[in-house]
């Protein structure tokens, strides 16, 4: 590490100087931590060139407007203002690229691990950071590449948070899990210098080993606050822009969704699986897309099995016949099916669309 190189140089030097060798800080065993001292800043940044890309640095004189809980935690946003979906992001292609180098070591990691016991991990990647200014605060968004077990060419997952945003996390588990959490470093926080480049290049640093260290154990990867800081926000703004209409934004942030949940796990049920399932059938249906609308139901009605029913059930059944219907494709099942359901009295006739019950859910 560049910062213990740092430190036993500046210990040896001095040890030349007795008269300054006297008991300090500096004197101190210096540990590894995730974030960094001023004095490490340049090496750091050495090491993320090429996979980290983020804005101009801000003058000094704005840098305490910075609302992320710099001086105390901030208030809970909305789920809009968790995704920061109002930030000026870098463009696509930039992250693509960025991603490349970690995504050859993630494939070389797989190559080495398939034949043994070791899990395999995910590994996050800082794509570009951008300073957000929005009257009457200014904060920085840092874009993630999250990158499971597949092939090179697919594109990671990608997830859009602040600074708050991990400090929510990291204060809600260490609540949870005081024993697993002492273990885990995380970026303290600062009253001035938030904005300038080697800031910005320290916390992306920090922050990919913070979510490193808590997916690799195996009590915190299930924790449920963890779940949400991954998929929650997304969930949120992709219902929201389903109900106003915005089927092709919201299409891309479903699939996003859906290949989160799909690397982290869904220990929590299926109902998360399901709801995501249920806003990329209604998307490919409203955007003419027949067959991948159905292939999103026929998922759904794989994951519900033979199970009592479920709100999902009979909806994503009436989806699955007006399709197959459409298409020409057997349907007798699924009718027989929904049959059966409202002659139990299970669901009413005709049951809800799934529209209807995705603008009606309420996501928490």
């Amino acid at each position: 590490m560049a910062s213990r190189l740092l430190h036993r140089l500046r210990h040896a030097l001095a040890g030349d100087n007795p008269g300054e060798a006297a008991a300090g800080p500096e004197a101190e065993q210096f540990p590894e931590s995730s974030e960094l001292e001023d004095d490490d800043a340049e090496g750091l940044s050495s090491r993320l060139s090429g996979t980290l890309s983020f804005t101009s640095a801000e003058d000094e004189e704005d840098e305490d407007d910075e609302d992320d809980g710099e001086v105390g935690p901030d208030p809970l946003p909305s789920g809009d203002g968790a995704s920061g979906e109002d930030a000026e992001r870098s463009p696509p292609p930039d992250g693509q690229r960025g991603s490349q180098p970690l995504a050859r070591q993630l494939q070389d990691f797989w190559k080495k691990s398939r034949n043994t016991l070791v899990p395999q991990r995910l590994l996050f990647e800082v794509t570009s950071a951008n300073v957000v200014k929005d009257p009457p605060s200014k904060y920085v968004l840092y874009t993630l590449a999250v990158m499971g077990p597949g092939p090179p060419s697919r594109q990671p997952a990608q997830i859009s948070r602040r600074y708050s945003d991990f400090e929510r996390l990291h204060r809600n588990l260490q609540r949870q899990f005081r024993g697993p959490m002492a273990a885990i470093s995380f970026p303290r926080k600062r009253l001035r210098r938030n904005f300038t480049a080697e800031t910005i290049a320290r916390r992306s640093r920090a922050f990919e080993q913070f979510l490193s260290h808590l997916q690799a154990v195996p009590e915190l990867r299930q924790a449920p606050d963890l779940q949400d800081f991954f998929v929650l926000p997304e969930l949120r703004r992709a219902q929201s822009l389903t109900c106003t209409g915005l089927y092709h934004e919201a299409l891309a942030l479903w699939a996003n969704a859906w290949q989160l949940q799909t690397q982290l796990g869904t220990p929590l049920g299926p109902d998360r699986p399901l709801l995501t399932l249920a806003g990329l059938a209604v998307c490919h249906q409203e955007l003419e897309d027949p067959g991948e609308a159905r292939a999103c139901c026929e998922r759904a009605l794989q994951l519900l099995g033979d199970k009592n029913p479920h709100p999902l059930l009979a909806p994503f059944l009436e989806a699955h016949v007006r399709l197959s219907w459409r298409l020409g494709l057997d349907k007798r099942q699924s009718e027989a099916r929904l049959q059966a359901l409202q002659e139990a009295g299970l669901t009413p006739t005709p049951p809800p669309s799934l529209k209807e019950l995705l603008i009606k859910e309420v996501l928490d």
